[in-house]
């Protein structure tokens, strides 16, 4: 059932509208938005649908959504920043800023092998409840008691729950500050962008209520991949890695909570409009609406330099990561081979391409099946790469 869609798409950019609308048709959407950046201005601004997924509110030019593992993204660029400015060292152990996190054989992790998924503690002796989650003084112990999987910098593999409190922890160690304070005063503030990292009360009437939805049928020229057998049987064996990763939060938070959306979980409920999401990529690369570019060439290439590749002990399909973001190939396609970014499970992509001057971000209310690369934002990045 096809939807009216709202906002502008600037002169050789109608492939998106035209792929936008087409998953509502095509691929089970219900609200969305899509924005892009071009050289540091928005070239396409897009929504439609409704705001909750189950509701008949009308989808806004300002609503906002849970995006999930994008938030990931975002936590990156926080320890990125602190490291360009000589307040955190890359190649220094964590313990030398978190000495509890020393224990149980963790004194060789580095701050790099947490961005790059090579620190070796994807899960928990115990899973944490919902409620102990949002107490990050408790997670963060939880998680410094933990003995690592592997070898510290030998392996990687995707720290689903886990990277959240240990990138959370770093930035308040080394600034006093919970990351969320950190994002908001350091890159959304100074930025204007819609995106948090624990929504303040005062915007919580903006955010959208996710659901589950049945993907439709692959649009042609599209591609519909069933996981491999190996890859649904670690998602099915509650012993195995990827499982116990998964479930560090056990049972599941309602995301719909808003004390879970209000808390700071920098590995997965960072809420933002597609325009936040897209605005800040097209930010790290270059100068948006006046304001300073985010990452100099040098943290741009940390950004993007492969850190890690090959079969995810996680996500068991192989995977490339630079320090902090996903890279084009392997489980998350992006615009081209200098892209870097983060996806959201079910969903939410955001990303930049440097070589193009793109800034991309898309949110759904919608939650798909897919860990990475999601048939609708797919879509969207087709369309982006054929106005290139």
């Amino acid at each position: 059932m096809g939807v009216d869609v709202h906002g502008t798409v600037a002169e050789g950019h109608e492939p998106v509208r035209e792929a936008f609308a087409r998953n509502f048709t095509a691929l089970g959407e219900r609200g969305a938005a899509v924005t892009v950046y071009r050289d540091g201005r928005p070239v396409v601004e897009l929504w439609g649908g409704t705001k909750d997924v189950g509701g008949d509110e009308d989808w806004e030019h300002g609503t906002a959504q849970v995006v999930r593992s994008a938030t990931k993204g975002v936590a990156a660029a926080a320890l990125l920043l602190l490291h360009q400015r000589g307040e955190l060292d890359l190649d220094a152990p964590v313990g030398s800023y978190w000495p509890e996190f020393k224990a149980r054989g963790k004194e060789r992790v580095l701050v790099r092998h947490v961005l790059a998924h090579r620190a070796g503690v994807p899960a928990l002796d115990r899973p944490l409840t919902p409620a102990q989650a949002l107490d990050p003084d408790l997670a963060a112990a939880v998680v410094a008691a933990r003995a690592p999987f592997w070898e510290p910098g030998e392996d990687h593999g995707y720290h689903a729950h886990t990277y959240g409190w240990l990138t959370g922890e770093l930035v308040r160690r080394v600034t006093g500050r919970s990351i969320g304070e950190f994002v908001a005063s350091e890159i959304a503030g100074p930025l204007g962008l819609d995106l948090w990292i624990g929504l303040p009360g005062a915007e919580a009437s903006r955010v959208g209520r996710l659901g589950r939805i049945e993907e439709g049928p692959a649009p042609a020229g599209g591609l519909r991949v069933r996981p491999k057998r190996n890859v649904a049987e670690a998602y099915a064996d509650p012993a195995s890695l990827t499982s116990r990763a998964f479930g560090a939060i056990t049972p599941a938070p309602d995301e719909n909570d808003p004390a879970y959306r209000a808390a700071v979980l920098p590995a997965s409920n960072g809420i933002a409009t597609a325009d936040g999401l897209a605005r800040f990529y097209a930010a790290l690369i270059g100068e948006v609406g006046g304001a300073p570019r985010l990452f100099t060439p040098s943290t741009v290439a940390l950004a993007r330099t492969e850190a890690s590749s090959g079969p995810d002990r996680v996500l068991i399909v192989n995977t490339r990561f630079g320090l902090g973001y996903m890279l084009h190939g392997g489980a998350s396609p992006l615009l081209g081979p200098g892209s870097f970014g983060h996806p959201g499970r079910g969903g939410a992509l955001g990303f930049a391409d440097p070589e193009s001057g793109v800034g991309f971000g898309y949110v759904t209310n919608g939650m798909a099946k897919g860990v990475t690369a999601d048939p609708r934002a797919q879509a969207l990045v087709r369309a982006v790469r054929a106005t290139l």
